[in-house]
């Protein structure tokens, strides 16, 4: 049947509105496979998460997602019930009465959608004959040391078992679309395209399993995607059936899909298939009541954050903190991948500027990347109790002084503030001070590494000589261990964290999407980001300017390592060259730029793959217009109306940067109507996503 054009997606603060067929989602089941679900392993449990609030607006009750069971996370994150559906709760307890353990819940997260819940250890004994019937479906063995591999088998069968007594019990309807992510949900497809099953299916790629393997061994990626040998180079990582079990779910999918263009032409290369769908990742943006909350939490965290700096920097606190800006960079501990090597090579150059042009402005860098530790290191520890006990000190000779201020005051008399502090007042205050002396630098690392002599951070930061001398400009602190509130050292979560910095950095040389600087777009927060990741080839297309909103985009495609570590480098000094006031400027484009990430508007391409595997599984019963996807009215941000305030050597941008600036005074800078402008600019429509046909673009060639 036609569908009606109907459905429509209420526009986003001046974005345009769009419409797509509207699914008969009452005769319709969506399930969404992925190892991740209600299981954080990486970015696509953030997808998920995320994405799980507007596709149950959408869907209903007829959306499920399938992941394995884990005791600790279900405990913690999922509601046990019974299905709703009659279909479901047959399917259950016929896979429970053949000796398989299945949960069935709500997640607990916003939106609360169904999951259903495999636990792999209890269908284990099946592992043997599973592997003789997906080597006869697809000639792909797995050996038996994987164990991974085995998991994701294990978990297919029971995916595609699923579904098949599900589907059994359906003649003309609710037809079933199966979305899986990344190949170790992959034999589940595999499993339900051989068995012939009416399932429509979409497979997402989040990132290649060959290319994350290349690109960490340093090789000129990008440039040679079509010289690889690629059974060859999978072989010698003895990852060949992995790579087998990825390329056999991408060609058996109804649609296969990417989370950006850079994705998708790896996928050409690497997968041997192109995208039908580019479906971005988004974020629930939640807006504030007031215009600028978000600079209000950015001044709150950011005291936070001075707090621990004053007890990291004991005795080395010659810096005036008001001054100071924070920097950190967040993600994988994958050195070259994330491009923590580039960062801080580009650190090095940037403490030689500050230095020489003899900047008042320091920088203090985190590298928050877990890796290996033993504990806290005791240097570290100290730091924050001496600034504690430094705290609690001033404040008993405060109430000490105010006393006797106050009874002076009452008798009208002028207190000598000779007589108000006593000799014991004095000495208190000299055993404080002589506290904070310390014989040595303050560490640059506040763990103890179980690899000190070989970790790349550290060993790279002994090459560069950035030890946090008294006189570098540029002052890093690596905390190798995820953020949390509870901690004794740095007691914040992650987004308080990004909310306190003033830039992150993640000049990636692989990053399929990218959700660090993504975050830090929703919270206000500008970042830098690559021309060889998802989000920045996203942000280049969408944004006139992107620079002008805190968007700093690091040519790595078509440049030289150097001289893309000196375009980063120049990024880093012009940020520091902004005055106060025109890093606020800055903050108010990033975070209106938070629209572009919102699901509400992003997972239209989700609608779109769904309705495009429909109509390939059932094109009986749901058309589409043949090579003829429905476009979408796209939106490019203009350049902002006001100069952008980034500063450069040869001109000052506005709001203009002075030397003898007054930073309270009040500029001529509405944000409002800046905004207001920018929102009848928008203009420059795109296609939906999908790779376009006839003209070949280069490998990572994109619209500057």
């Amino acid at each position: 049947m036609p569908l009606v054009r109907s459905y429509s997606v209420t526009s986003l603060n001046g974005l345009p509105q769009w419409e797509d067929e509207d699914l008969p989602v009452e005769d319709l089941l969506l399930f969404e496979v992925a190892w991740e679900v209600t299981n954080k392993v990486g970015g696509i449990y953030t997808v998920i998460q995320t994405k799980a609030k507007v596709t149950v607006d959408e869907w209903g009750e007829n959306y499920f997602l399938i992941g394995p069971y884990f005791e600790h996370n279900v405990k913690t994150q999922v509601e046990v019930c019974e299905p709703p559906s009659p279909a479901v709760k047959k399917t259950i307890d016929t896979m429970r009465s053949n000796g398989c353990q299945v949960y069935f819940g709500r997640w607990l997260i916003e939106g609360s959608p169904y999951v259903v819940l495999f636990d792999i250890g209890s269908a284990a004994w099946n592992l043997d004959k599973w592997r003789g019937e997906f080597w006869d479906a697809c000639h792909v063995g797995i050996p038996f040391h994987d164990r991974e591999a085995n998991d994701a088998l294990i978990f297919g069968s029971l995916t595609a078992w699923f579904l098949k007594e599900l589907s059994d019990q359906f003649e003309d309807k609710p037809n079933i679309i199966a979305h899986f992510h990344e190949w170790q949900a992959g034999p589940g497809l595999i499993l339900v395209r051989n068995r012939k099953l009416p399932v429509a299916t979409i497979f997402t790629t989040h990132a290649t399993l060959l290319g994350r393997y290349l690109c960490a061994a340093s090789i000129d990626f990008y440039n040679n995607l079509d010289q690889f040998d690629i059974d060859k180079e999978a072989g010698e990582r003895q990852i060949y059936h992995r790579y087998c079990m990825e390329r056999a779910s991408v060609h058996c999918a109804h649609v296969f899909t990417t989370v950006s263009q850079i994705t998708a032409i790896e996928a050409e290369h690497m997968l041997k298939r192109k995208a039908d769908v580019v479906t971005p990742n988004g974020l629930n943006i939640k807006k504030f009541s007031a215009m600028h909350e978000f600079q209000n939490l950015h001044a709150m965290y950011k005291a936070r954050i001075q707090e621990f700096v004053r007890g990291h920097f004991y005795g080395h606190l010659d810096f005036n903190l008001e001054r100071t800006l924070f920097f950190f960079i967040a993600g994988r501990y994958e050195f070259s991948n994330k491009g923590a090597d580039m960062f801080l090579e580009a650190l090095s150059r940037l403490n030689f500027l500050l230095r020489v042009h003899k900047s008042e402005i320091t920088v203090v860098v985190f590298f928050i990347m877990p890796a290996k530790t033993n504990n806290f290191n005791v240097e570290t520890l100290k730091g924050q109790a001496i600034r504690k006990q430094l705290w609690d000190t001033a404040h008993s000779v405060k109430e000490k002084f105010g006393k006797k201020l106050y009874e002076a005051l009452l008798r009208g008399e002028t207190p000598d503030l000779n007589k108000i502090l006593d000799r014991d007042d004095l000495t208190i205050m000299k055993r404080a001070i002589y506290s904070t002396q310390r014989q040595s630098l303050p560490p640059v690392t506040t763990h103890n590494m179980i690899d000190d002599s070989t970790d790349p951070i550290l060993s790279t930061i002994r090459r560069i000589g950035l030890f946090n001398n008294r006189t570098d400009r540029v002052k890093v602190i690596l905390h190798p261990e995820f953020l949390s509130s509870t901690s004794p050292l740095l007691p914040m979560d992650y987004e308080e964290f990004v909310r306190g910095c003033h830039l992150g950095v993640f000049p990636s040389y692989y990053e399929p999407w990218g959700y660090t600087p993504a975050e830090c777009t929703v919270m206000g927060i500008p970042s830098v980001t690559t021309n060889l990741s998802g989000f920045g080839c996203f942000m280049q297309e969408h944004v006139a300017d992107p620079a002008a909103y805190g968007i700093y985009i690091v040519d790595r495609r078509f440049r030289s390592p150097d001289e893309s570590c000196n375009q980063l480098t120049q990024f880093l000094y012009g940020f520091c060259q902004q005055s106060r006031r025109q890093r606020i400027v800055q903050r108010n484009r990033t975070e209106r730029l938070s629209d572009l990430l919102d699901w509400r508007y992003l997972g239209r391409y989700y609608m779109h793959a769904r309705h495009l595997a429909l109509s390939k599984t059932f094109p009986d019963k749901f058309e589409m217009e043949p090579n003829a996807p429905p476009k979408t009215e796209g939106f490019r941000y203009p350049r902002p109306s006001s100069v952008p305030p980034s500063p450069s050597v040869s001109q000052h941008n506005s709001p203009h940067h002075s030397e003898d600036e007054n930073e309270d005074e009040d500029e001529r800078y509405d944000e409002d109507e800046e905004a207001e402008r920018d929102r009848q600019n928008i203009k420059s429509p795109f296609s939906l996503g999908v790779v376009p046909q006839g003209k070949k673009k280069q490998h990572g060639e994109y619209r500057n």
